[in-house]
């Protein structure tokens, strides 16, 4: 499959418009191939759903509450790529007994394909992150974070390809600078480099070598900075490089309802989505290949 370019109208409700303003209708539903991306974020621990009497998130959230949401949607659709942007330890006492154990072990069972590496992965220091990946039965992704002198080395990649329904979706990951953030002795030798400069290598490669049909950025470099506009983030990552096709971020805890779209450098349009944190939320955005390489999708944000 050639897929050369891709619209980006996301719509929050169930109007879906394809590349050159074609409606999804127009298209021979017998030749569309279907790809659903579900995606977390910022999920802290968060095993359990909100009580009752909470202020503001009353029932919501919840591993089970998820699980059933995410089988749900696979029985409408078995094409579904499960993703994460990264904090997916810290916040209940959970972490604080387990580690991180029963996180990973969830995100296993719920069929999770990969995350990135959050700053909060690092609170019980690299040993304590490390401990855990034998429980990750998913691709944990960075491609920004150099872990070559660590005990982290074998366990992180910068990317992974996916195959799915005849298609290749290429993922790759990135993390927030350490610095400043996370004590120098819990992340050790761990090295951060330049989210921008890593990203144009890897697309590079994923986009001519590898011919990925789709290509998506697993961020856990925060959505924007008002009170920074220089710190990169995923606004400015989008803005800067060529072929990104998807941003699924974290960090800044962000409830976007749809997603974003910014231009990239080619004027091509990237979407960006993250949704919120505590897993209160579940992404999903929906993309529909035609035989001749249009695409459409949709976009948006559904309460767990």
């Amino acid at each position: 499959m050639k897929r050369r370019e891709f619209i980006k109208n996301t719509i929050a409700g169930s109007t879906l418009v394809s590349f050159g303003g074609v409606p999804l209708s127009g298209f021979e539903e017998s030749k569309l191939k279907h790809l659903t991306i579900l995606h977390t974020n910022d999920v802290h621990s968060h095993i359990d759903p909100f009580p009752t009497n909470h202020p503001k998130y009353p029932n919501m959230g919840g591993v089970v509450n998820r699980a059933i949401l995410i089988e749900k949607i696979k029985k409408e659709n078995p094409n579904v790529l499960l993703l994460d942007a990264g904090d997916s330890f810290q916040g209940t006492p959970y972490f604080n007994y387990y580690g991180g154990e029963l996180e990973f072990k969830l995100m296993s069972k719920m069929g999770y394909a990969a995350t990135t590496i959050g700053n909060h992965e690092f609170d019980n220091g690299i040993e304590g992150l490390a401990a855990q990946m034998p429980h990750a039965k998913f691709a944990v992704l960075s491609a920004n974070y150099d872990f070559r002198n660590t005990i982290m080395a074998p366990f992180v990649k910068p990317y992974k390809i996916f195959n799915k329904n005849g298609f290749k979706v290429g993922v790759f990951g990135l993390g927030v600078e350490l610095a400043g953030l996370v004590d120098k002795k819990m992340y050790q030798e761990t090295i951060y480099n330049d989210p921008v400069e890593i990203s144009i290598d890897i697309v590079k490669k994923l986009k001519s070598e590898e011919q990925c049909d789709l290509i998506v950025c697993l961020s856990h470099l925060g959505y924007a900075y008002k009170n920074d506009p220089n710190k990169i983030c995923d606004i400015k990552l989008a803005s800067l490089t060529r072929h990104i096709d998807l941003i699924i971020g974290g960090h800044t805890h962000t409830f976007l309802e749809k997603p974003t779209v910014v231009k990239n450098l080619d004027n091509q349009d990237v979407l960006i989505n993250q949704v919120g944190c505590y897993g209160i939320n579940l992404g999903r955005i929906d993309f529909y290949f035609s035989s001749d390489s249009s695409v459409a999708s949709q976009g948006k944000s559904i309460i767990v």
